[in-house]
């Protein structure tokens, strides 16, 4: 499945269309995510002690992730995913502008890896001349 928990998606279809919200939850084994204000369900909750209040809850739905689509957090636009093999690590990549789409973390430790390479090659360079 290429949407994955925390990321921002694109609605595409149902009474929700449109809407740009965060996953919460990824179902891989069903295809279902769970996003963040999409297919609000009212769940009617019973008081289980004489203190609690019986009361209605909104709770959000799982929608098939087929009808989600990736927000790029770079250039901002809905996108499909690629996938990129960079160093030993595959990497989820935007198809529209390139930038790596896997989480802060995972991101930043391959620009670390990338700044190291080019320090490098710098300080290579820098002792051939």
């Amino acid at each position: 499945m290429k949407v994955k928990k925390n990321d921002t998606v694109l609605v595409l279809s149902g009474k929700d269309a449109g809407k740009t919200a965060k996953v919460l939850v990824a179902i891989p084994k069903k295809n279902r995510v769970v996003v963040d204000g999409v297919n609000v369900q009212k769940k009617h909750k019973k008081a289980r002690s004489a203190q609690e209040v019986s009361e209605i809850v909104n709770q959000s739905g799982a929608i098939d992730a087929s009808n989600v689509m990736v927000v790029c957090p770079v250039c901002g636009k809905a996108t499909r995913v690629a996938y990129k093999v960079e160093g030993d690590k595959k990497v989820r990549v935007c198809k529209k502008c390139g930038a790596v789409l896997d989480s802060a973390k995972e991101a930043k430790e391959v620009k670390k890896e990338a700044k190291k390479k080019s320090k490098k090659a710098a300080a290579d360079k820098a002792e051939a001349n």
